[in-house]
Formats: C-alpha cells, structure tokens, sequence
C-alpha cells in the first residue's frame, strides 16, 4: 500500500527545491529493506497528513532549525504531533532515513530510540522519553574545519537522496517505539542548529528481548547543553579548527 505514495514523494521534492535557498532540511521518509515509507511534507496541505492512516512520522511544519538546546520541541521537532502508523521493523533489522539536498557539512548526526508508555505512541509525549542512542556519526577524517564529517560524505550533490542506516538493536524487547534522527550543524560559531524529525517503529523481537540500562538513558531536551564544549563550539577557532578530535557528548550508543 505504501509503494502508492511515489508521487507524493515527487511532489515532496519538488516543493524543497522552492525552498532550498531559504530553507535547510529533514528527513523526508524512510526505508526498511525494500519497503518505502513516506515522512510528513511541512510545506504540503497539512490536512490531508495530518489525519492520513498511513503517515509515520510525526509532524514538523518548518526546515529551519532548533538553536536552543533547550527548546521543548527538540524532542521531535514542532509541533511533534503524534502520527497514526508505525513502520514494522525487526530488532537487526536496518532503518534508513532518506533526505534531499542536505548542504551542511559540519556536526554529528545521532540515531535514538525510546519506548512509548504502555507501548503506545499514539499519545505519548515524546518530552518525557527516555531516549538512547543507536548510532552516531562524527568526524571521519582531518580536521574539525576542514576535515570529512559523515555529514558531509553522506551528502548526494548530484541531487539523488542522501542515505543513513542505522540498525535497531538486535536484542532489543519487542513493542512501539519512537525512533528520532538528529543532525547537530555547528558550521555557525557557537550558534548549534539542531534538526530532528521522529517516526513510530512496531519492533518485532522472536526473543524475549531486553532494554537499555540507566547509563544509556537521557531527556531530549536535557541531553545537549551549551556548557558542553561539542556543542557551543567555534569550530574556526585557533585550537579547535586544526583539530582532529571530535568526542560526540552524551551517552554511549546502545548496540543491544
């Protein structure tokens, strides 16, 4: 049923590209294994989307990006509303976010989950999660400035969509889950820009399954902070740009 929304991913492009030049970005949809699964259009009818039984992600109404790590929207973008589907996924299983015309290059990218109260995401308010991390990408290679960040190679400057896979923790238990795909962009001195944008998973487990420990858990907002030097960095600085260490703050990822 979801192969139907090709057009709509179409239509989706099209309206980005209008808004590229004053605009930034997000992730647009997702795919596991052959199956695509559409994201919400922020610059699409709103009504349609929003009352669509088939939509995964939660709303998001504008590319531009959170600066304050603070923000009570950080969790899941604004307004995060809650979406009406889940994407079905097996733990181990590989969840790709796809986004179009990312022209940032500098910053970490961060993967979370976080299990919905009473296994129910349909009205679970993602500021009070518990989220843990899944994957990170930071720095690949060179300097801090000028080096290679999985920011920047994950780019497609041909125009094709730009990929990122994370796999979700093979011992992970079984149930709803929200997952949330982060990019920190510090090209701007010590102005951080984050963009989130969070979807429901249905995670099947033929296991018991298990859940990350205390270590791995934090609140979105309450994660980042600028009292953290990752976070409110000049990355021109004398000192900071010629570096070639980055340490991504926050917990340590979870592989299950």
């Amino acid at each position: 049923m979801l192969f139907q929304f090709k057009g709509k991913v179409l239509a989706l492009i099209a309206t980005l590209l209008a808004h590229q030049a004053a605009a930034h970005g997000g992730c647009l949809n997702y795919t596991v294994g052959d199956t695509w699964y559409p994201g919400y259009s922020p610059y699409d009818d709103p009504i349609p989307q929003d009352t669509a039984p088939w939509m995964p992600q939660r709303k998001w109404v504008t590319n531009d990006p959170i600066t304050s790590p603070l923000n009570t929207s950080l969790s899941c973008n604004a307004p995060g509303t809650p979406a009406r589907a889940s994407i079905p996924i097996t733990a181990g299983q590989n969840i790709t976010a796809v986004y179009m015309y990312w022209v940032h290059t500098v910053g970490p990218m961060i993967a979370w989950m976080a299990h919905c109260d009473n296994d129910d995401c349909s009205t679970f308010d993602s500021s009070t999660a518990e989220w843990f991390k899944i994957g990170q990408r930071g720095l690949e290679s060179g300097t801090i400035e000028l080096g290679t960040w999985f920011q920047k190679s994950f780019s497609r400057w041909d125009g094709g969509p730009s990929l990122w896979s994370e796999r979700v923790p093979v011992g992970l238990r079984r149930g709803r889950y929200l997952v949330r795909h982060e990019v920190v962009s510090l090209h701007s001195a010590n102005r951080p820009q984050f963009y989130a944008q969070c979807a429901h998973l249905d995670v099947g487990n033929e296991g018991v399954g298990r859940v990350p420990g205390r270590e791995f858990l934090v609140r979105i907002p309450g994660v980042w902070s600028m009292d953290q030097p990752e976070i409110n960095i000049d990355i021109y600085a004398p000192g900071v740009s010629n570096s070639t260490v980055y340490n991504i703050p926050g917990p340590p990822v979870w592989t299950g």
